[in-house]
């Protein structure tokens, strides 16, 4: 829609075909349905959200960032506020607010929506876009195509990974998909129904690459890092984040979840990846050691439980007890070392085996897509097929959750709908 509008603001005659019945379905459930529509970070701090991909936007960035997007929308009568970690929604909480302003500005520009129309094929000779084959049979001619049909996420919105087949018929590589900001299924069902809907706030996750029964046990006289508990690493990190996780009842979710999940998911791929969780990152074994033996001294007649319920949310205080191997009945004065440590250890390193993420469809982002080698980042042209070019989801960029991604599609279409137009007009046609 953003691609569409600027180039018919520029002059160009545009069509914009849409498979769905409305346009701006997925942009609806983003952020909850409030539409997280870019952040405050500087764009430094932007770029660096990308991964090592980032540095492919900072040509559209320099040409449509976030207060070029600010005063479109603000111009579309949609008002905006910043809220906790730099990201910023409608002042509505509203998303329909953003997709109607996208719609609008197509429709002031005199874009042809077609809704309930799907591509067939982007067609092409001598290595230049023609137009597109519509599945009904209809040819729509024009010297540019813009492609930006998402990624392969939420699919029930359009999202189905057309793009992806599109591109790759024109010769473009994709990269290998995979589900990120999606939440991880882990095997041990069990202790995941048990605990679903427990939310965990400052503790620290990390993935690696490995199985559970392949971490060393935890030392009580050193620290691996901070937090983190062990003599020394264990097996590769995958990698590692502090914030807030949630249990589900087939696994974990919460936001650290989420931003682990691509890497998760590209491990898995080549072995098995377990989730360690510790629920106490700030104190180190030695601190939570002590601490533990000051309560059993202190509270010589409480069991496990009991003493547990000081530590935990209250929901996990039964299962934590029943998986920690210290026998049911024994009181703090009957603890042994080694009853202390097993508990140490549930503490600073709860740890499960991923089975998998879930499935692309419930993923929020598409990760992989379109080589950015084989697209010119100053316009997002095609290097492959003249006339041909790429925006948002379909290109291989994904970012943490924030306002990025979002961003990114709107930065990418502006600048695609832009040199759209540049391009048509060196061709001579002023059609699209």
């Amino acid at each position: 829609m953003m691609a569409a509008g600027r180039a018919a603001e520029l002059g160009a005659s545009v069509t914009l075909i849409e498979r769905m019945d409305e346009p701006g379905k997925k942009l609806l459930i983003t952020g909850k349905g409030r539409c997280n529509i870019t952040n405050t970070a500087p764009v430094k701090e932007f770029l660096t959200a990308f991964g090592t991909n980032g540095k492919f936007l900072y040509g559209a960035f320099h040409r449509f960032f976030r207060d070029d997007l600010l005063n479109f929308f603000h111009k579309q009568g949609v008002e905006t506020k910043d809220e906790r970690g730099g990201r910023v929604f409608p002042a509505s909480d509203n998303a329909a607010d953003v997709v109607n302003a996208l719609v609008s500005f197509a429709k002031e520009h005199n874009v042809d929506v077609r809704l309930n129309t799907r591509v067939a094929a982007i067609k092409h000779d001598d290595n230049k876009v023609t137009g597109v084959m519509l599945e009904s049979g209809e040819l729509l001619r024009g010297s540019a195509v813009i492609l930006a049909a998402g990624g392969a996420s939420y699919p029930a919105t359009g999202s189905a990974g057309d793009g992806f087949q599109m591109a790759r018929s024109l010769g473009h590589k994709i990269t290998n998909l995979y589900p990120a900001l999606v939440p991880l299924v882990i095997k041990e069902f069990g202790f995941a129904i048990a605990n679903q809907g427990v939310a965990l706030k400052n503790v620290r996750l990390t993935a690696y690459a490995c199985d559970k029964a392949s971490i060393p046990e935890l030392t009580i006289s050193h620290d691996y890092g901070r937090g983190t508990g062990y003599e020394n690493p264990p097996a590769p990190v995958i990698e590692s984040r502090f914030g807030e996780a949630l249990f589900t009842h087939f696994g974990l979710g919460g936001p650290i979840t989420l931003l682990m999940s691509q890497a998760v998911a590209r491990a898995l791929d080549t072995g098995p990846v377990s989730i360690a969780i510790d629920l106490k990152p700030a104190l180190t074994n030695k601190e939570l050691d002590a601490r533990l033996q000051r309560e059993f001294t202190a509270n010589p007649k409480r069991q496990l439980p009991a003493i547990l319920r000081e530590l935990l949310p209250e929901k996990m205080v039964e299962p934590m007890a029943g998986i920690s191997g210290v026998p049911m009945g024994r009181t703090a004065a009957n603890m042994t070392a080694e009853d202390r440590h097993r508990v140490l250890k549930l503490l600073k390193s709860l740890t499960f085996d991923v089975k998998t993420t879930l499935p692309m469809g419930a993923a929020m982002v598409t990760a992989g897509g379109v080589e950015l080698s084989e697209v010119d980042p100053r316009t997002m042209a095609s290097k492959i097929v003249h006339g041909l070019y790429l925006a948002g989801e379909v290109l291989n960029l994904d970012a943490d959750t924030g306002g990025y991604n979002l961003q990114a599609a709107f930065s990418t279409g502006w600048v695609a709908g832009e040199s759209a137009v540049r391009f048509n007009t060196t061709q001579g046609t002023g059609n699209s």
